[in-house]
């Protein structure tokens, strides 16, 4: 149950990052925070499907 939380929250966070890079930044700072919100939706996702599995 934890850990599917943990994957939900980390998916939440992702979102928000890319919403804020979108409408308030430019340049490598959007680019970055992009890229960081990418890997935090990512392990999310596989956070929640291993919580399915197992």
């Amino acid at each position: 149950m934890w850990i599917s939380l943990i994957g939900i929250g980390m998916m939440v966070i992702s979102a928000l990052m890319i919403t804020f890079a979108r409408a308030k930044t430019r340049g490598i700072l959007r680019g970055a925070l992009s890229l960081i919100a990418f890997v935090l939706l990512v392990i999310g996702f596989l956070l929640g499907v291993f919580s399915i599995i197992a």
